[in-house]
C-alpha cells in the first residue's frame, strides 16, 4: 500500500485534510475502530492477527548527481537543468504544458532545450555513470560505500533523497526515482489465480454500479512443480512467476535493470515474452511463501529497511509518531517552514522533503553510507501505530451525502 495516499508533504497542513481522512479510513479498515479486519480476526479467536495478515509499504533512496557534471552540462549546452527537465516532462506527458508551466514539447519532434541539454550531457562522462545509485540495494549491485562522488562531502550528504520526490538525474534526463502511486491492485491467490486491475475489494468497486473500475482474472493452466508450506505443490506458471518476481523486487533479489540494455522483460510483450530464471538461487529463496525461512527473510528485510529510512530521512508516517507533538518534533521542525503561507518573507525549512537529517550522522556522509548499505530492495513495514488514538482527520471533515461516499 502507498505509505501516503497522495504526494509527500506536511500532513498537518490544512490542505492535507483529505489525505489524512483517507489514511484514517485505511487504518479503520486495517487495525482500528473496533471493526477492522485485524480486530475482527482477533475477536474470532486468533491471539495475534499479525501472524496471518501483514501490511507493508515501499520506499527507496537515490543520490542526485548535482556535482561537477551538472554544471558542466549547463555550461556546454547553454540550457538550465530546470528548463530541460520541464521540457522532458512535457515530452513524456508529465503535465507541465497542460498546467501552464511548460514549453509545449512533444514526443517525436525537435525540442530545442531538451535536445541541446541531452547532446551536451552525452559528451560529458564525469559522474554520469552514477546518475542513479539504485543498483546498490539490488541483487549483485555495488556497495554505496564504493560509489565515487566528485563534490564535497557536505554536497553529497545533501544529494541523498528518499521517495516522495520526482527526480530526473542529470546530465542525461532518462533515469527516474519515484515510487509510483499506480492505481492498480493485484491479488495472487495460492500461486494459481491472479486478479489485476483498478477494482478495489470494497462495495464501491464490487457492487457493479458505483465506480467505473475493471480487473482481469488470469488462470494459467500450465503448471510447474513448486512447494507450498513445505509440501510438493502444483502452481500456475504465470501466477507463481509473477509472485516470485515481485517479491524478489521488493527484497532486492533482482539485478538492477540497465535501461540502455533492454532485455525481454523490458521490451513490450508483443516484442518479447517475459522470461523468469526458474531454479536460480534467488528464485529458491521466494519459492515457498509459507516457509519459516521465507518469513524470516521477508520480515527481517522490511524491519532493517524501515529502521534505516527512519533514521536517515525521518519518514512519516512512522510508528514512533503517535500524536501531533511527536509529529512536530520528528518531522515538522525539520521539513516544514515555520513561516505562515501568507508571510511576505518566508523562512526556509531546515531540510527539503525527503532529504537526510544530518544531525543523525555525526560521522558525516561515511556514517550515512554505512547505514544505507544495509538497505535491500524497497520493502518497509507499514506503520500501524502512526497517530494511534488521535483524531487524525474526522473532526475536520464535513461529511454529507456526497463526501461520505467519497471517503467510504
Amino acid at each position: 500500500m502507498p505509505s501516503v495516499p497522495a504526494f509527500a508533504g506536511d500532513l498537518h497542513a490544512d490542505d492535507s485534510l483529505g489525505t489524512r481522512a483517507i489514511m484514517e479510513y485505511q487504518y479503520n479498515s486495517i487495525c482500528r475502530g473496533g471493526y477492522s479486519i485485524m480486530e475482527m480476526i482477533e475477536k474470532g479467536g486468533v491471539p495475534d492477527a499479525k501472524q496471518y495478515i501483514r501490511f507493508y509499504n515501499l520506499r527507496n533512496y537515490d543520490r542526485i548527481n548535482v556535482g561537477k557534471a551538472l554544471a558542466s552540462v549547463e555550461q556546454a549546452s547553454g540550457v538550465n537543468y530546470r528548463d530541460a527537465r520541464m521540457e522532458h516532462d512535457d515530452i513524456v506527458g508529465a503535465g507541465y504544458d497542460g498546467a501552464g508551466y511548460g514549453t509545449g514539447a512533444t514526443a517525436g519532434q525537435a525540442n530545442e532545450d531538451y535536445d541541446r541539454y541531452q547532446q551536451a550531457g552525452s559528451q560529458i562522462a564525469d559522474g554520469s555513470k552514477y546518475d542513479t545509485v539504485s543498483s546498490c540495494y539490488m541483487d549483485g549491485g555495488p556497495s554505496i560505500k564504493d560509489i565515487p562522488w566528485s563534490g564535497s562531502e557536505e554536497a553529497e550528504m545533501d544529494a541523498f533523497v528518499s521517495e516522495g520526490k520526482f527526480l530526473i538525474h542529470p546530465p542525461v534526463l532518462t533515469n527516474l526515482l519515484l515510487e509510483l502511486y499506480i492505481h492498480t491492485k493485484l491479488l495472487i491467490a495460492d500461486d494459481r489465480v491472479v486478479i489485476c486491475g483498478s477494482a478495489n475489494l470494497n462495495d464501491r468497486s464490487q457492487l457493479g454500479y458505483h465506480d467505473s473500475e475493471i480487473a482481469v482474472v488470469i488462470e494459467d493452466p500450465t503448471t510447474v512443480d513448486s512447494v507450498m508450506g513445505g509440501q510438493p505443490f502444483q502452481a500456475s506458471r504465470y501466477a507463481a512467476s509473477l509472485r516470485r518476481q515481485l517479491m524478489r523486487k521488493h527484497l532486492g533479489l533482482l539485478p538492477s535493470q540497465d535501461y540502455t540494455k533492454p532485455d525481454a522483460n523490458f521490451t513490450p510483450i508483443n516484442q518479447d515474452p517475459n522470461v523468469y530464471d526458474w531454479g536460480s538461487a534467488a528464485d529458491f529463496l521466494v519459492r515457498d511463501p509459507l516457509s519459516r525461512e521465507f518469513a524470516n527473510l521477508w520480515n527481517s528485510t522490511a524491519s532493517i529497511n524501515t529502521e534505516v529510512f527512519a533514521k536517515a530521512f525521518h519518514c512519516v508516517p512512522a510508528d514512533n509518531v503517535r500524536n501531533w507533538k511527536q509529529y512536530e518534533d520528528y518531522f515538522q521542525k525539520l521539513f516544514v517552514s515555520p513561516s505562515k503561507k501568507d508571510d511576505e518573507r518566508q523562512i526556509p525549512a531546515k531540510y527539503g522533503y525527503g532529504h537526510v537529517v544530518k544531525e543523525e550522522f555525526p560521522g558525516g556522509v561515511q556514517e550515512l553510507k554505512e547505514w544505507l548499505d544495509r538497505v535491500r530492495g524497497s520493502l518497509v513495514e507499514m506503520p500501524l501505530r502512526f497517530m494511534e488514538g488521535v483524531d487524525f482527520a474526522k473532526s475536520g471533515l464535513k461529511l454529507n451525502a456526497l463526501t461520505d461516499e467519497v471517503y467510504t
